[in-house]
């Protein structure tokens, strides 16, 4: 991968005569393909659209499409064009896209029909129509250097106005150069898309590494459970990847054994994974579950698990090309195994900065380290643990509480399907831990056993001080469980 970005190896890799009659990307129906040579020709016609429209070097253009082989295209022609594509969530409101092009500064909108009457008549902001990349003479920026602007990504917080993450081209490369070996990505795999495209997962390991590599791409439908099924067994797929809530979804679905017989491993990331879930699924899928872990603002995946080395409860070893490591609360670097602190990361897929948070428009550069604001552990074999969240710790009279541990502790009861824990506001205590939890049966409500179950394994701090039974947990846009709404909800009750 002697490459200085995503865009230089692509040239040099989709033109090439045993590539261009590969299949790159595949709909969901499978009646829709897209060769590697189809795929570089309709992103430098794009390209050349965008650049005849005026998109300059190193412009912002935000993405407003709903999920299609056509939106695939306009993000990579927007990178073709030189400059760097923000793609927005779909079912936004009106005011949401104008906050969120407001606040980063993007004035250019690439829209579809579907989503023009969302953005049309914006103040300051001017629509191009997706319609006319088709049309455009074939151009591919020569200009394009690693550290220029490669993808802009809004964080997804569930409230607060969103951050604007903004990646480097040597950050998206540097994300492929570690999860490609690491994982075994390899020409004749088939990966199933299913997660959004506007998450720094779905595009850097479900596209951008995947195409270095020649693989083949199904571009599924949004998630959904019920859909699975019919989808493994069509395009018998050797990895998908999804967050617990997904596979959690998935056991209740019956899959037959040839549509799962091609799998390799199902990747999972975005959220915390319990044990118990961890091998309900392993069994499920028939295939090794492999847990990752990865901030936007580090580009996607700084740890995960060797296909053929997991170790479950684990995220994984740091891959190559990044320094992970772990520091104590006073900044000193912790260096002895099986020691609690929080996960930093230094490299090259550091983000170029915020965008939104001092200003519109202004980018405010990141630190030389980030920290991730989680707290882990790593053994001596070189595998890295989450042990809870430094904004989620439970703090009960002077003693900190890590929700995670109840979390694993709860759901190995075979009467629980999931939980969360977060923390309530006490008078006496200042925090006391409540546990949200979803029954694997419908009826059970059995408060006293959950509590007694956590009694007999942790201490007795950790024991819920109420044990809240719900139908489902509330979830934010990419899945993940949302613990912001549980803690109002309890706070509105308090």
């Amino acid at each position: 991968m002697a490459h200085d970005t995503l865009l230089h190896a692509y040239t040099a890799l989709w033109t090439q005569d045993d590539w261009r009659e590969r299949t790159a990307l595949i709909d969901a129906t499978g009646s829709r393909r897209l060769s590697y040579g189809d795929l570089f020709e309709q992103v430098s016609c794009g390209a050349g659209a965008l650049k005849a429209a005026g998109v300059a070097h190193g412009q912002m253009v935000a993405v407003a499409m709903k999920r299609s082989l056509e939106s695939v295209v306009a993000i990579f022609s927007i990178m073709a064009a030189g400059a760097c594509p923000c793609p927005l969530e779909p079912r936004l409101t009106r005011q949401e896209v104008a906050d969120r092009l407001q606040s980063v500064g993007v004035t250019t909108v690439l829209s579809d029909a579907e989503s023009r009457t969302l953005c049309e008549g914006l103040a300051g902001v001017s629509l191009i129509d997706a319609d006319t990349l088709a049309a455009g003479s074939p151009y591919w920026c020569e200009a394009v250097r690693a550290d220029d602007p490669g993808l802009l990504l809004f964080t997804s917080g569930s409230t607060g106005r969103p951050k604007g993450v903004l990646l480097s081209h040597r950050g998206l490369l540097n994300n492929a150069r570690g999860v490609i070996p690491t994982t075994g990505l390899r020409p004749d795999d088939t990966l199933l898309h299913v997660m959004p495209l506007y998450h720094t997962n779905g595009l850097n390991n479900q596209l951008f590494s995947p195409f270095m590599v020649g693989a083949r791409v199904v571009l599924a439908g949004r998630f959904r459970a019920s859909d699975m099924p019919a989808l493994m067994d069509q395009h018998r797929p050797s990895i998908i990847t999804g967050v617990p809530t997904m596979y959690s979804r998935m056991l209740d679905q019956e899959f037959t054994p040839e549509s799962l017989a091609a799998l390799r491993f199902a990747r999972c990331g975005s959220a915390p994974i319990t044990r118990e879930l961890h091998a309900r699924i392993e069994a499920k899928l028939g295939c090794p579950l492999i847990v990752s872990y990865g901030l936007s603002e580090a580009t996607c995946t700084s740890t995960i698990n060797p296909p053929d080395q997991r170790k479950v409860g684990s995220i994984g070893k740091a891959l190559p090309y990044q320094r992970v490591f772990l520091r104590h609360a006073d900044g000193s670097e912790i260096t002895t195994p099986d020691t609690d602190g929080e996960i930093c990361i230094e490299g090259d897929s550091l983000m170029l900065g915020y965008l939104g948070t001092q200003g519109d428009g202004i980018l405010e550069p990141p630190p030389a380290t980030l920290r991730s604001g989680d707290l882990g552990r790593i053994d001596r074999d070189g595998y890295f643990y989450i042990t809870g969240r430094l904004k989620d710790v439970i703090i009960r009279g002077g003693e900190n509480i890590s929700p995670a541990l109840i979390e694993q502790v709860i759901s190995s009861s075979p009467h629980v399907h999931s939980c969360c824990v977060v923390g309530r506001p006490d008078a006496d205590l200042g925090e006391v831990p409540v546990a949200f939890v979803v029954p694997a049966q419908p009826g059970f409500d059995d408060a006293g056993a959950i509590q007694e179950l956590v009694r007999e394994q942790l201490s007795r701090i950790y024991r819920p001080e109420e044990v809240v039974f719900v139908d489902s947990l509330p979830e934010n846009s990419v899945g993940k469980i949302d613990r912001k709404a549980l803690q109002k909800r309890l706070a509105a009750a308090v």
